[in-house]
């Protein structure tokens, strides 16, 4: 256990609903994270981004409160490549694998499953129908921003590459979003929009790296919580993307489980 989490979540008291609504009791008495800040340099974030985090025995629970003065988002087919226009992201880290969750403001989503390639073995944990390379089309990754010449191939992590898999979906996942605003209409200031994700722990099981599901009271996870926004300045978009997070990875690279926020689980 570390001595200092950066996150603590607590067990929720009763079953509520997943619809994004988080003016409901249960939601408003979860505990918010400080405000997101840049991914790369720790610094302060152009708009206000926070999460939260609760549990119980069947879900983890996962809350973002999202300031967008023109909520908009186009993409609506499941798995399509979110991150390209204003998302909230999730990552959990599963030790020899991380799955991926990203969701815009129509409640699009699109999930993967990273295992890294020293972990896939003949035989092993991960020699299963739904991680077969050919059958579920896997592609080799290397990470955010590494397609220099130096890290073409294997990147720029010291774990080197891992197997991508797009087709993989999470069991039983909820998603919900409320936009206070108007979205996709520019003559409207829009407050933001919010998000609530549940993902049943019985589906983590890939993820759960030996322990307890749902956790133990003082149980600790990495989890990270993200956030992407398109902007433009003088008529050209901002390359890359902006990246808004709970915790800073000293680069633009999602992709880095040793930096995600650590989450304790506690039964009060």
């Amino acid at each position: 256990m570390t001595t200092s989490p950066d996150y603590v979540a607590h067990k929720a008291g009763t079953p509520f609903e997943i619809d994004g609504d988080l003016s409901k009791p249960v939601s408003a008495s979860a505990e918010k994270s400080k405000r997101f800040v840049d991914m790369a340099t720790g610094g302060p974030a152009f708009y206000d981004t926070r999460s939260a985090c609760l549990w119980d025995d069947e879900n983890l629970y996962v809350a973002f409160w999202v300031e967008e003065p023109f909520v908009s988002a186009e993409l609506t087919e499941r798995d399509d490549i979110i991150f390209q226009e204003n998302d909230v992201e999730i990552f959990i880290d599963g030790g020899d694998c991380y799955y991926e969750l990203e969701l815009n403001a129509l409640g699009t989503i699109y999930e993967m499953m990273f295992i890294w390639r020293d972990a896939y073995k003949r035989g092993d944990k991960f020699d299963a129908p739904e991680f077969d390379l050919i059958d579920q089309h896997a592609y080799s990754f290397g990470g955010d921003f590494d397609r220099q010449p130096e890290s073409f191939w294997d990147g720029t992590h010291p774990r080197g590459t891992r197997w991508a898999f797009r087709n993989y979906d999470m069991e039983g996942l909820q998603v919900g979003v409320q936009v206070q605003g108007k979205i996709n209409d520019p003559d409207h200031v829009d407050k933001g929009w919010t998000a609530e994700i549940a993902i049943p722990w019985k589906s983590l099981h890939w993820l759960a790296n030996g322990r307890s599901l749902p956790p133990k009271n003082g149980d600790e996870w990495k989890i990270f919580f993200g956030r992407f926004q398109k902007l433009m300045n003088a008529g050209q978009e901002i390359s890359p993307h902006p990246a808004w997070v709970l915790k800073p990875h000293g680069k633009y690279d999602t992709h880095q489980p040793e930096q995600f926020p650590v989450v304790r689980f506690v039964e009060g």
